[in-house]
C-alpha cells in the first residue's frame, strides 16, 4: 500500500475519504510530524498505485483488512487512527475488526447511513444516490470536472470545488475513476451493537458547517461508543482539516497525547 511518512514518535496513521489519497493529509503532516510519527496511506484502488489493482473488487472490508496488514508490516502499532469521510468508516470497521492495532480512533465527518434502534434497514436517501449516479455518468462520459464538481460540493457546500486550491483539483482528478465502484459497494450503516464493540477511546469531528448527514453520524456514534469525546470545527464544512488546519491539528495533539503510551 503506497504511503508517506514524516516525523518520529507514536504511530498516527491517516485514512482519506473519497476521490482523496495519501496526499489529501499534508497539512497534518506538516503540522504534527514534530510530535508523531505520521503516516499517511493510499487505500487499493487510489493513486498512485490505481493500475496495480485491476482486478481487485473495490470494497470497503478490503480497506479495513489492508489497514491491520500494513499496520501489522510497519511494526509501529497500535495506531491512533484518524479517518475522514470514507476514511473514517473505513478506520470504524477497522478499529471493530483488528481492535489490537487501534490505540486511539478519530473519525472527521465519518461516511456512512445511521441504523437507529427499531428502524427498518437504513439506507442513502434517493436523492442523494441519483446525484451520485448524476456524477460518475458525467464523468464516465468525459466530462470529469463536471462530475466532481456535482459530487464533491454535495458533500460539502455548493460552490467548494470551484474554490478548491488545484493540488485538491488534481488529486480528485486522479482517483475520479474511484467513485463509480465505490457506489457499487455501499457502506454499511452505523448501529449501537456496532458503536459498542469499539472500546478504545475515540474523538468524533464534525466541520460546524458540514451537511446534515455527517452531524448526524456524529451524532449517533456519540451516543453510542462507550469512550468518546466530541469537537467541531467552527467555520468549516466538511474539509475541514483543509480548511482550518492549525485548529484540527490542536484537537488531534490534545486527543493523542492524553491517550499515549
Amino acid at each position: 500500500m503506497p504511503y508517506v511518512e514524516r516525523g518520529e514518535g507514536e504511530l498516527l496513521l491517516f485514512v482519506h475519504g473519497s476521490l482523496c489519497d495519501y496526499r489529501y493529509w499534508q497539512p497534518q503532516l506538516a503540522g504534527l510530524a514534530q510530535q508523531y510519527r505520521c503516516v499517511s496511506v493510499s487505500l487499493t484502488h487510489y493513486w498512485p498505485a490505481a493500475e496495480a489493482a485491476r482486478g481487485v473488487p473495490f470494497s470497503w472490508r478490503q480497506h479495513a483488512d489492508e489497514l491491520a496488514a500494513f499496520v501489522d508490516a510497519l511494526g509501529a502499532g497500535p495506531a491512533h487512527v484518524i479517518g475522514h469521510s470514507r476514511g473514517g468508516l473505513v478506520s470504524f470497521q477497522f478499529a471493530r475488526r483488528h481492535p489490537q492495532h487501534v490505540r486511539t480512533l478519530t473519525l472527521a465527518d465519518p461516511g456512512g447511513p445511521v441504523q437507529q434502534p427499531g428502524q427498518t434497514l437504513a439506507t442513502l436517501p434517493e436523492n442523494v444516490n441519483a446525484l451520485r449516479a448524476r456524477a460518475v455518468a458525467l464523468i464516465e462520459s468525459g466530462q470529469v470536472d463536471a462530475g466532481l464538481e456535482l459530487f464533491v460540493d454535495s458533500v460539502s457546500r455548493p460552490g467548494f470545488w470551484a474554490k478548491s486550491t488545484h493540488g485538491f483539483r488534481r488529486m480528485a482528478t486522479d482517483n475520479a475513476h474511484t467513485l463509480g465502484p465505490q457506489f457499487q459497494d455501499p457502506l454499511p450503516a452505523y448501529t449501537r451493537e456496532h458503536a459498542a464493540e469499539v472500546g478504545c477511546p475515540v474523538l468524533l469531528i464534525d466541520g460546524e458547517l458540514s451537511p446534515e448527514v455527517f452531524h448526524r453520524a456524529v451524532a449517533a456514534l456519540d451516543a453510542w461508543l462507550p469512550d468518546v469525546r466530541r469537537a467541531s470545527v467552527a467555520g468549516a464544512s466538511h474539509g475541514m482539516n483543509l480548511a482550518r488546519p492549525a485548529a484540527f491539528n490542536e484537537l488531534i495533539d490534545r486527543f493523542v497525547s492524553g491517550h499515549g503510551r
